[in-house]
């Protein structure tokens, strides 16, 4: 696959197109990183440096890679953290000029708006603006479980409700939803991660490790679009995601730090293990 990512970035560890493009690459697709900051680090350590991108300046990279001619060969366009309406618009942009280019390109949204210890993290009108405005347009979308309760207009504790919210969202445009950090009332040390689309619904459960560091969202969303799209199956996609994205924090928390070891667990991501049973919801 060719697939334009349209993200933050940052020099010093592994969040946005700084966490999605190695995995891509590592499992042979090409990648076309656009920027929409390039920070020294992310702003998770509560103080960093660099450049916020104007949104005209993402549209020039964005109007640059037409220029090529190469928007009929972009398979998908890939989008996380949206800081300002501004840079939304442009990415709803990009993504109406490369479906217009290649009709069966697909658009992968992951959500980015808060999570359940945090509440909503962007400034006020972005998570009306994501919900209103972006996810309308997206294929493939992939919120955390407080961001799916966010777009639903309601809160879940059970998966019943859970696949009703997807439902929810899934009736508004996207037709793969992939749920993460799904936390329900008889979960014990664990999470669930949920993938829904047109042939079903499937979960898989893994022990919940004592981290969550930042860029996991960013891999996840990344890795799903790709083994979505490569294998054609909603449940194998979720298999290869979940084990790649736990091989990762094992990783990390064995080496003890706060960035994700994407390098350190690339293999677990080229060749995912058979670790996590999936199992039918319906």
């Amino acid at each position: 696959m060719q697939i334009l990512s349209i993200q933050s970035s940052v020099a010093y560890g592994h969040v946005g197109n700084s966490a999605a493009v190695f995995p891509l690459q590592r499992l042979g697709h090409e990648v076309w990183p656009v920027l929409t900051v390039h920070f020294s680090n992310h702003t998770g350590y509560g103080a960093w440096r660099g450049p916020l991108l104007a949104p005209t300046d993402v549209a020039e990279v964005i109007e640059g890679v037409a220029e090529r001619g190469v928007l009929p060969s972009i398979d998908a366009v890939l989008s996380g953290y949206q800081g300002a309406e501004q840079v939304g618009a442009v990415i709803l942009d990009a993504v109406a000029k490369v479906k217009a280019a290649n009709p069966a390109a697909v658009y992968c949204c992951d959500p980015v708006m808060g999570d359940v210890d945090r509440g909503m993290f962007v400034r006020p009108g972005i998570p009306e603006f994501m919900r209103d405005e972006v996810v309308p347009h997206a294929d493939i979308l992939t919120p955390n479980h407080f961001e799916l309760d966010f777009l639903a207009g309601g809160a879940t504790t059970s998966v019943p409700s859970l696949l009703a919210a997807v439902d929810e969202v899934r009736a508004r445009g996207p037709r793969d939803v992939l749920v993460t950090s799904v936390l329900t009332s008889d979960a014990e040390d664990s999470l669930d991660v949920v993938a829904v689309s047109d042939e079903g619904a499937w979960a898989v459960t893994t022990p919940q490790l004592p981290i969550a560091p930042n860029g996991c969202g960013d891999v996840t969303a990344a890795l799903y679009l790709a083994h979505l799209r490569t294998t054609g199956s909603a449940p194998l996609a979720l298999a290869r995601t979940t084990a790649s994205i736990f091989a990762v924090l094992e990783a990390t928390i064995a080496a003890g730090t706060r960035e994700i070891q994407l390098i350190a667990a690339q293999d677990a991501i080229a060749a995912p293990p058979e670790r996590f049973e999936v199992r039918r919801l319906r």
